[in-house]
Parts: structure tokens; C-alpha cells; sequence
């Protein structure tokens, strides 16, 4: 009886000791976590599309960038991209380019969900989560709005709408 009470204490105290490890080490890493805010000039990256090119986010200055992080795995972004393919169709030759930032998947499972939705704007992998991890993103789908000058204007968060994505991009228009 008494070696079940021990059993029974020491089962409840490791639970608890990993709960505060747990809290501790939630609270130092959210810390690290850089945020981006509006008004503030987008943090620069580079990675690689589909097809191999690189994409530097600095070098689209002069034109507006629809900047969405997402996952084949999220369903509102899997809604969401068919409506931000339309609207890439409309605004691309009025200076919005798409920068589509999938976090962390492997090139297969982002070009077979590339190819059931006849996506055609720039994706890209971030598969070290440097670049998530730089603008704070979590949850997804998140889109930043970034202006002609590399500066952040709007930063949404959860599905869009294709009337949404045609605003968003009208706002961003040079």
C-alpha cells in the first residue's frame, strides 16, 4: 500500500515538474520570436521556388508583394489559394507579385498540391522555419501586405476571400 502511495506521488510529481518545464520553456522560445509590424520594412530572405529559382524578397522593391505563409495540410489555405491564383492572373502585370512561403513540407507534397490547384504564382519552401519563424507566424494561413518600398502594411491572418485577396492587392498596388 505504502510502495503504491510512493508509485502514485512520484507519477503526479513528474507530471507536474514536466508541466513547469514545458510553461518555461513556451514562454523563453515565444520570446524569441521576432514579430513584424506594420509600418516596418519586411524582413529580407531568399529561398528557392519549385523550379529552382531563388527568390529574394528585397528584390521585388518597386512592387507590391502578397506575402502568404501556408501549409498543404491547412484547409483554410487550401481554399484560399485558388482565390490568390485568380487575383495573381489580374494584378501580376500591375506590379503585386505572390510570394507563397510553404512552411517546412517536403518539395513533393508542395508540387502535388501545386498541380491539383493549378497554382502558377512563385511558391517557395522554408525549410528550416527561418523565415516563419522571422515574421512570427502561427497560425496560418498569415499574409503580410508589403508596399513598392519593402515596407509592411497590413498583416491578416486566417482564410481569405477572393473579394478579400482583390482588396488586399488593390491596396498594395503601385
Amino acid at each position: 500500500m505504502k510502495k503504491q502511495r510512493l508509485m502514485i506521488r512520484t507519477v503526479i510529481l513528474l507530471v507536474l515538474g514536466i508541466a513547469v518545464a514545458y510553461t518555461l520553456y513556451q514562454n523563453f522560445t515565444k520570446d524569441q520570436q521576432i514579430e513584424v509590424k506594420v509600418g516596418e520594412t519586411a524582413p529580407d530572405f531568399v529561398l528557392t521556388d519549385m523550379q529552382g529559382h531563388k527568390h529574394k524578397l528585397s528584390d521585388y522593391k518597386g512592387q507590391g508583394v502578397f506575402l502568404n505563409f501556408w501549409g498543404t495540410w491547412c484547409k483554410p489555405c487550401a481554399t484560399e489559394m485558388p482565390y490568390i491564383n485568380n487575383q495573381y492572373h489580374q494584378f501580376r502585370d500591375k506590379g503585386v507579385q505572390v510570394l507563397a512561403v510553404n512552411v517546412s513540407e517536403s518539395k513533393l507534397a508542395v508540387t502535388k498540391f501545386a498541380e491539383s490547384h493549378n497554382l502558377d504564382f512563385p511558391i517557395v519552401i522554408d525549410k528550416d522555419g527561418q523565415v516563419q519563424a522571422a515574421y512570427g507566424i502561427d497560425p496560418l494561413p498569415a499574409t503580410f501586405l508589403i508596399d513598392k518600398n519593402g515596407k509592411v502594411v497590413k498583416y491578416f491572418t486566417g482564410q481569405l476571400t477572393e473579394e478579400t485577396v482583390r482588396d488586399l492587392m488593390n491596396q498594395i498596388k503601385p
